[in-house]
């Protein structure tokens, strides 16, 4: 079974756009503008197509100022104890901006949890209605058998 992805091409644009940024910062560390336009279009382009990046990405690009933080080049990253717990302290150098991320390796993002896939979501109380169900195969044209089970309590 093959599934289709949304906007291929855009996804296509997005990822064109990220690898340049990499590439332009590999080969001259220097051309951090030419890095920030290319992070800064695929960020308007996703924006202007409601689509949803993975967090690997966009956690590697600043919010503030659109740059691509790179350990060392254009951002830094530390190890600190805030408040009991161990998080990860990325600084970006042109702006200032800080974000922290919880070092915890048992942690799970939301998108990778097992609930959040639209096949393990439980069933409506709609879609149990025996009357819906009535509906639904009077208009699929399928004759769909409703039984009602009485369980006995002893």
């Amino acid at each position: 079974m093959t599934t289709q992805i949304k906007d291929k091409e855009a996804f296509q644009r997005l990822n064109f756009l990220y690898q340049a940024a990499h590439c332009v910062l590999a080969q001259n560390p220097e051309n951090v503008e030419l890095a920030r336009f290319y992070c800064h279009t695929e960020r308007m382009i996703s924006k202007r197509l409601v689509l949803r990046q993975d967090p690997s990405v966009k956690r590697t690009i600043c919010k503030k100022c659109s740059s691509l933080l790179i350990s060392g080049v254009t951002s830094t990253v530390r190890q600190k104890k805030l408040r009991g717990q161990r998080k990860t302290v990325v600084k970006c150098l042109t702006c200032g901006l800080t974000n922290r991320f919880l070092s915890n390796p048992n942690y799970k993002l939301w998108c990778e949890q097992p609930e959040a896939l639209l096949e393990n979501q439980p069933k409506t109380d709609q879609d149990k209605n025996p009357v819906h169900q009535k509906k639904l195969s009077k208009e699929k044209g399928s004759s769909v058998k409703v039984t009602d089970e009485k369980k006995q309590v002893s």
